[in-house]
């Protein structure tokens, strides 16, 4: 078996908290002003959505703001994270989240975005019904955690050696090629998707986000997403936006939500919602 010491339970904030301190100190340094936001891959997409929407002049916030490298992106930016220490790289206002309530008034936001969060923060359901609260009846979101994490990346199943591995970790590299095959994830997804998405049209509405919690690695970064603590369905996802007065601009049809895969979703809040 591998030697390294098991992944840290998802409760242990403090050991959250420093372990992405350290992450931002290994790719950033301690300047984050000389970070390039247009290397990164969602920028362009994320243009679009700032374009698309007329949000130049909108006031925005962005989860998981990190260095804040898509601050000027817009005139009226806050963005909001987990550490203190990152406002000293923003010229726009910065809150660092408190426990799950993000630190802003009801309504507040014409325009959220978040990308390559969610699938990291503990408590989910409180993270997204904090989407809904701070959001304007009419504004819009942009949400693009990674979906579908896997659980063994919290090992680092794919990128280490068998020689790490005892028998049956050895038997779980094996098994990743298949379990990541379309054909057998679809085995698995598509009944689901039917008949949730079933129930949603006869009037069945999901007050809680459905998702599968996984085990997050937050000591040694394997590879990507190694230290996500939950795998969502993006399918799952509009089922509950729908279900909290939203309603899914990127995939309004429902052969496009029962078929989405991958990439953003986008949202806008009803006048009742």
């Amino acid at each position: 078996m591998s030697t390294q010491s098991p992944p840290k339970p998802a409760d242990q904030d403090g050991s959250r908290l420093s372990f992405y301190d350290d992450r931002r100190s290994e790719t950033y340094g301690d300047d984050f002003t000389h970070h390039d936001p247009t290397e990164r891959r969602h920028h362009q997409d994320l243009l679009d959505f700032i374009e698309n929407y007329g949000l130049a002049n909108k006031r925005c916030l962005e989860i998981g703001s990190s260095g804040g490298s898509n601050q000027d992106l817009v005139e009226d930016y806050y963005g909001t994270d987990l550490a203190p220490s990152l406002g000293a790289s923003y010229h726009k206002p910065y809150r660092a989240i408190e426990g799950t309530r993000y630190p802003f008034d009801d309504s507040m936001f014409d325009a959220i975005w978040t990308i390559a969060v969610f699938e990291h923060i503990p408590d989910l359901q409180a993270a997204m019904l904090e989407v809904v609260r701070l959001l304007k009846p009419g504004g819009v979101v942009y949400f693009w955690p990674a979906w579908q994490c896997r659980s063994w990346a919290a090992e680092g199943y794919p990128v280490r050696p068998y020689s790490d591995f005892g028998l049956r970790g050895k038997l779980i590299k094996a098994s990743i090629p298949l379990r990541e095959s379309v054909v057998w994830r679809s085995l698995f997804l598509f009944p689901k998707r039917i008949w949730r998405h079933f129930g949603f049209l006869l009037g069945r509405r999901y007050a809680e986000i459905l998702y599968r919690r996984i085990q997050a690695n937050w000591e040694t970064f394997w590879m990507s997403d190694s230290d996500a603590c939950n795998s969502i369905d993006p399918h799952d996802a509009i089922l509950w936006f729908e279900s909290h007065g939203l309603k899914c601009l990127s995939h309004p049809l429902h052969r496009e939500a029962l078929l989405v895969r991958t990439g953003s979703l986008v949202f806008r809040k009803t006048e009742n919602g």
